[in-house]
């Protein structure tokens, strides 16, 4: 079949790389993509949130499934306009993409469902706002209600840090702490049936030993040694399949991506929220430990027939990947910068280590910098040590002034 994916980043370089690999697909296109993306797929130019021009060009390109990446195209409701010019397409509606889009709607939704989370309020004045706090008092959790690229969040003992960003944020949900490690699960749907995918951690905090500000992932691992082998099985049981019933139930089908970020806490697993896509770093590491091919996978998500697809094939492999950040980031990052080095890593680590494009541009023959997050160095190994040591060497080998990365992705569990 032809694939189409939507999304210029390192999510979609992963998506793009596992779907080339895959006999099935005959033709590999992206919109927008990036320099990455551009090695295993035909780039395309659109308006990833213009769903019209999406669906138009997925149907010149004749695509046989569309896979929209990113969340921002989804809550702009991209998918269902692809869905009414006919084209299967991997990615919830619109209404359903609101888990995401509205951490108060996701709220409501556990709530009916029944779905262990943390307590919380909806905030809208400054009376709330300090009311809310109050109420929980520190470490504060503060989140931006709608959709903030990774860094809506701030936890932090500073009562007036966690005001200041409540305030900034118009409607906010303010919630208890929630202790414990976190982890992300993976599943894909079709509206009923779930199917899990492998746990991952990922890092969020800019700085080793979890310091620095927050950002939109600096790392990832998978498997996880630390983790009850039950987990996955409890999740199903306690939060995917319940929220799946509920929207179904609602009228409001979910059909694609639903990514619980847990928190496994003293009195057990609790979600901490919900995405609508493919997360980015945990991506990059889940799909290369998947074996099954993806594309007849997420064509029968699409096309409502995962009950009759067989079990999923994972490898032994762990995986371990690490963020490549500009200048700055996560502030205002720098941009333009010469990366080298790539082909050193193709030439020196493949296939066991490899380079995810996030914002990269082409410029002539030169791959510059084009975002914060620029690359994600990926890894695979017998176990994590080994896959650690192949990402960082890989890393070696990559020269983008005032980059930056963390030097301790994975190191904790892969000490165990």
């Amino acid at each position: 079949m032809k694939v189409l994916v939507i999304g210029g980043g390192a999510r979609e370089h992963a998506l793009c790389r596992a779907l080339s690999l895959d006999p099935d697909v005959t033709a590999l296109h992206c919109a927008p993509g990036n320099a990455g993306i551009a090695e295993v797929a035909e780039l395309h130019r659109v308006d990833a949130l213009d769903g019209a021009a999406v669906a138009r060009l997925a149907t010149e390109l004749e695509a046989g499934l569309v896979v929209v990446g990113p969340e921002a195209p989804l809550v702009a409701g991209v998918a269902d306009a692809v869905r009414a010019a006919g084209i299967p397409c991997f990615g919830p509606s619109r209404e359903a993409a609101e888990l995401e889009g509205s951490k108060a709607f996701a709220k409501a939704v556990m709530a009916a469902a029944n779905v262990p989370t943390a307590r919380s309020y909806v905030c809208t004045t400054p009376e709330e706002i300090d009311a809310a706090l109050d109420a929980f008092g520190a470490p504060y959790v503060v989140k931006d209600d709608g959709l903030a690229a990774g860094k809506g969040v701030v936890v932090t003992d500073d009562i007036a840090a966690a005001r200041d960003h409540a305030r900034a944020c118009g409607r906010v949900v303010i919630e208890e702490f929630l202790d414990g490690p976190e982890v992300s699960l993976f599943a894909i749907t079709d509206g009923t049936t779930v199917l899990p995918l492998q746990p991952a951690q990922d890092f969020k905090r800019a700085l080793d030993g979890d310091e620095g500000p927050n950002t939109g992932g600096m790392g990832a691992y998978s498997p996880l040694p630390w983790a009850d082998p039950k987990l996955v099985d409890e999740v199903m049981e306690s939060v995917l399949q319940p929220t799946v019933d509920e929207l179904r139930r609602r009228g409001t089908p979910f059909a694609g991506l639903l990514y619980a970020g847990l928190a496994i806490t003293s009195r057990g697993v609790r979600v901490i929220e919900f995405n609508a896509r493919f997360g980015d770093p945990e991506t990059q590491v889940v799909l290369a430990r998947l074996k099954t091919p993806l594309a007849g996978v997420l064509l029968a998500a699409a096309e409502g027939e995962l009950a009759g697809l067989p079990p999923l094939n994972w490898r032994d492999d762990a995986a371990v990947t690490v963020v490549v950040a500009s200048h700055n980031y996560p502030g205002t990052p720098r941009t333009g910068d010469p990366i080298e080095g790539l082909a050193d890593v193709v030439e020196q680590d493949a296939p066991h280590a490899y380079v995810l494009h996030a914002g990269t541009s082409l410029d002539g023959g030169r791959v510059l910098s084009a975002g914060g997050r620029v690359l994600s160095v990926t890894a695979t190994g017998k176990h994590l040590a080994q896959a650690r040591e192949r990402a960082y060497a890989a890393i070696g080998r990559i020269r983008l002034d005032g980059s930056q990365h963390r030097t301790d992705i994975a190191r904790r569990a892969a000490e165990g």
